[in-house]
């Protein structure tokens, strides 16, 4: 085995070991030492995914000595460490963008968020390498302690508020979840994903017990949709990344509902067959509610006043997208939906980080009518701001451009679906251009007379995280063909059994 194959595993320890060392440490080298975690996290899962790809491989790590099922397993191809990758290098950007926010928010016990940030991160690695369905359990009940903690940091009612909101949500979906491993260790007896792969297949072919095992693929689902905030159960998410520092929301928003979609495919593709998960009806009704998700997210978004609580329900609608290339069930459908993570992962925490800054510079202020001019106020909040709107949007050139040309290639090769996804597509990138482009309008009008800049002046420096953001996310933009090869080899991997 190669060095390199070590790295995964090594990630998931140091982000364990940086928890356990913040605690002891505090705030100050609990800080540096959050921050070089996920400078390292970047280097390491790059150079598994440069690994993996370069030899068009797959391999599997046993945890321990003990095989399945007493011991542990962990998996990486290509989409693995790719996945683990954003999720790195979009925490590092959100916490380096937001390092203002957090000191000036977070004033008690700041060690306690650098500690949920290592959490957080460890995580969300476990959830991309993890081949086991219950491990993927654990990671979750972790994610959400760690989120509810950078959530409710900011320590206000409001937060505190929203924090419990979404333990609740969570805790319901967790349950869910819960249920559903449970249900499927009863009937299959395996937890681990190529064994249930295999025994999914033969227990559907039997047909003995396709009830139950539509209950546990059905709760599981439900579980995770909940958590991430697919429509109907989308309404936790203007608090929670509408009332956080911008580092923390751009945190949950850009990755950790990332984390718990991409440990759902996981199970779709290597635990239960797609041919599975199809016949089961459930994919239809995602496919139901990611377009209800894309459409009542962005009329959600329009009805608002505040600018953070139209970008909190933005996500609602984008998440969406998602659901709907995963309720689509084709090969092309699942490309744009992992194109559409990397869009959104890109684009929302710049969103926060901007809308953040614009605010500042209006006295603190979050509504459109005190926000007007806020880009001449602080002009490289407003660039940033604006270009995440038009890639939310779908201009061409812009990150936002690429999935939805895939979605909408995809459905030209579906049955009845194919108008309901068209459709879908075309109202909600009206919506779409309704409030994005509305409110870069408004940040854009002249100033009334007499008011200027009212917030400390920045460094230039401090845009630097979210201007690395935009520079990937048009590169992508630009020239999409890398990343939607390296995908396609690791899809061809990942489903590959």
């Amino acid at each position: 085995m190669s060095f390199v194959q070590n790295f995964p595993f090594f990630t998931i320890i140091l982000c364990l070991l940086c928890a356990v060392s913040t605690f002891v440490a505090g705030d100050k080298w609990g800080r540096r030492l959050s921050v070089a975690l996920l400078c390292v996290s970047v280097a390491l899962n790059a150079s598994v995914l440069w690994f993996c790809a370069s030899n068009d491989m797959s391999y599997s790590y046993m945890m321990g000595h003990y095989p399945a099922p007493w011991g542990n397993e962990i998996m990486a191809g290509v989409m693995e460490p790719l996945m683990a990758t954003l999720f790195s290098v979009v925490m590092l950007c959100s916490v380096l963008g937001g390092m203002g926010h957090i000191m000036a928010d977070v004033q008690d016990h700041r060690k306690v968020y650098w500690i949920n940030v290592d959490m957080t991160l460890v995580s969300l690695l476990a959830l991309c390498y993890t081949n086991d369905i219950f491990t993927g359990y654990v990671f979750i009940e972790i994610c959400t302690i760690g989120s509810c903690v950078l959530l409710s940091a900011k320590q206000n009612g409001r937060t505190l508020i929203a924090s419990a909101r979404y333990m609740i949500f969570a805790l319901i979906g967790s349950g869910l979840f819960l249920i559903g491993v449970v249900l499927t260790y009863s009937v299959t007896g395996h937890l681990l994903f190529p064994q249930l792969h295999e025994a999914v297949a033969a227990v559907w072919a039997d047909g003995r017990y396709t009830f139950s095992m539509t209950a546990a693929i059905g709760l599981m689902t439900a579980g995770i949709a909940i958590k991430s905030g697919l429509f109907p159960f989308h309404f936790w998410m203007p608090d929670t990344y509408g009332q956080a520092t911008p580092a923390s929301s751009g945190i949950l928003s850009g990755v950790v509902s990332k984390g718990y979609i991409f440990l759902l495919i996981k199970i779709i593709y290597r635990a239960v067959g797609i041919e599975v998960f199809t016949e089961s009806g459930i994919q239809a009704v995602l496919l139901v509610f990611g377009i209800g998700g894309m459409i009542v997210g962005s009329i959600s978004a329009i009805r608002t006043k505040r600018l953070t609580t139209m970008v909190a329900y933005s996500s609602a609608a984008q998440i969406g997208y998602i659901y709907m290339g995963l309720g689509m069930g084709t090969d092309a459908a699942l490309l744009a939906a992992i194109l559409h993570i990397f869009a959104h992962s890109l684009t929302k925490p710049m969103l926060f980080l901007a809308g953040a800054d614009l605010a500042d510079a209006s006295g603190g202020e979050n509504e459109f009518h005190a926000l007007r001019g806020a880009g001449h106020r602080d002009v490289m909040a407003g660039v940033l701001f604006t270009a995440g709107s038009l890639s939310m949007v779908g201009i061409p050139l812009f990150i936002g451009f690429i999935p939805k040309l895939h979605f909408a290639s995809a459905a030209f090769a579906l049955d009845w679906q194919q108008w309901p996804v068209l459709l879908g597509l075309a109202i909600s990138t009206v919506l779409n251009v309704g409030y994005f482009l509305y409110t870069s309008m408004v940040l854009w009008l002249p100033e009334k007379e007499g008011v200027g800049y009212r917030g400390e002046k920045r460094c230039p420096c401090h845009y630097v995280p979210a201007v690395v953001l935009l520079i990937i996310a048009m590169a992508i933009g630009i020239y999409s063909a890398p990343l939607t090869r390296l995908i396609e080899q690791g899809l061809a991997l990942f489903v590959k059994y």
